[in-house]
């Protein structure tokens, strides 16, 4: 599959239940991050279990653009020489991200404050996606961008050649600004404060320490704190990258959905700024449990066990948990199609401006298998049909979104007819084994472009 070529539809039917272990790839966030921080130490990264979708690749490339010396050693085994903080070079050529907002605000944050010049596209979805909300806070650094309108790539950055420090207080919930901000702190004097409101995914946070960096994070009134001292010597580290729970979603909510089915998912990375989805499914009464609950790389880490749960209830999902699971909402209102009552999902406006509008997306979508939907612009509800009642049928549209095409994926497994999708080629770049490792336990998930 890939996310930049040529349309692939996609067809998902019940079949057999799922059964066995699903082995998911390594956690995305973290898998970005383990790059550009080991580009910007002095000295070799060792990286095991990195994920290897395109998202990350792209990544993997821009930071080789960057100077960075990039080895792939195969079976999810990397190496990255750093340049060292504020080593950066001028890449020769405009950096592609593909279709992750994740690698172009991060790269475009480490970037902003060394004295040079880099262009940034993306795909079709990518270059629709706002960058605004980082290329403000970047501009109080002493960077400059120009952009499409709407603050849209194409972009160029042009370095900060003094930067300053910088005070930030995040607008809106978001990882991606935060971090965009902390890693545009490392080379500007003194002290970076950022101050979010409502606690994001917090890798950021606990790799810049474990890199070396001098980082504190405190609970105000004000919110959580995050002070940087800029202009360290990052340290190289050695990585093993946790498996990701937005992945870990997709073969958990499937197997929920699916009668008889018992399926295992070792090793998926439980940090609680991720988590969310995770105790929404056990508060709606799923068959969802943690087994050998474990610390791997100073994140906690358990293997999950979840079973074909036909008595979930509809609920409220707390306001507060969305920063957890935001990515997660797509295969959540899935389940909820197939609980009894409805489920309220609030505080959700950031799901309007990822790789697509995913309550549009997945409103649409739903509708056309049957099922009842409300949308706001800050929520949406889901009518269950109960554990047999989806009526499934229906193709959706993915709007070139990897989590609405696999989402839809899933809610055929447990339909009373296929559902398909019109474009399942963007699943490549985040869960690239998706189709061989759902075929495993037991989907039936078939290609449909003749």
């Amino acid at each position: 599959m890939s996310g930049h070529g040529t349309p692939i539809p996609m067809t998902s039917r019940r079949a057999s239940p799922l059964k066995g272990e699903a082995h998911v790839p390594g956690d995305k966030s973290i898998s970005h991050r383990s790059l550009i921080l080991g580009a910007m130490a002095v000295g070799e990264t060792k990286i095991s279990g990195l994920l290897e979708g395109e998202d990350v690749l792209d990544t993997a490339k821009a930071m080789q653009a960057f100077g960075a010396e990039v080895v792939n050693h195969g079976g999810g085994e990397w190496s990255v020489f750093g340049v060292g903080v504020g080593g950066f070079a001028e890449p020769e050529n405009v950096i592609d991200c593909g279709n992750s907002g994740t690698g172009v605000r991060l790269i475009m944050g480490a970037m902003a404050t060394s004295p040079i010049t880099a262009t940034f596209t993306g795909d079709a979805s990518l270059n629709k996606r706002p960058m605004a909300r980082v290329t403000d806070p970047l501009a109080l650094f002493g960077a400059q961008s120009v952009g499409r309108e709407g603050g849209r790539l194409p972009m160029t950055i042009v370095g900060a050649a003094e930067p300053v420090p910088v005070r930030y207080e995040v607008p809106v919930p978001s990882a991606q600004v935060k971090s965009a901000v902390l890693l545009a702190g490392l080379n500007a004097p003194g002290k970076t404060v950022v101050i979010e409101r409502e606690a994001t995914r917090d890798h950021s946070e606990r790799m810049l320490a474990g890199f070396g960096a001098e980082i504190t994070v405190e609970d105000t009134k004000e919110g959580r704190v995050i002070t940087l001292t800029g202009q360290p010597e990052l340290k190289p580290q050695v990585i093993s990258v946790p498996r990701d729970p937005s992945s870990a979603a997709f073969p958990v909510c499937a197997a929920l959905i699916t009668p008889g089915s018992d399926v295992l998912v070792p090793g998926i990375g439980l940090n609680p700024t991720r988590a969310g989805l995770f105790y929404t499914l056990q508060d709606m009464g799923a068959d969802l449990t943690f087994e050998n609950p474990r610390t791997e790389g100073g994140e906690p880490v358990a293997d999950l066990r979840a079973k074909y749960s036909p008595d979930m209830k509809g609920i409220e999902v707390p306001p507060e948990r969305a920063a957890s699971m935001i990515d997660e909402y797509p295969v959540l209102s899935v389940v909820a199609s197939f609980a009894t009552g409805t489920t309220m999902m609030a505080g959700v406006k950031e799901l309007r401006v990822k790789e697509s509008d995913r309550i549009d997306a997945m409103a649409k979508g739903l509708r056309a298998n049957g099922v009842t939907v409300e949308e706001g612009e800050d929520w949406w509800s889901v009518e269950g049909c109960g554990p047999e009642g989806v009526k499934g049928g229906g193709t959706a549209e993915s709007f070139l979104d990897h989590r609405i095409a696999m989402s839809f994926m899933v809610m055929g497994m447990g339909a009373q007819n296929p559902v398909s999708v019109d474009d399942g080629s963007p699943i490549a770049t985040s869960f690239p084994i998706f189709e061989r490792l759902m075929g495993d336990l037991g989907a039936s998930i078939i290609r449909t472009d003749g």
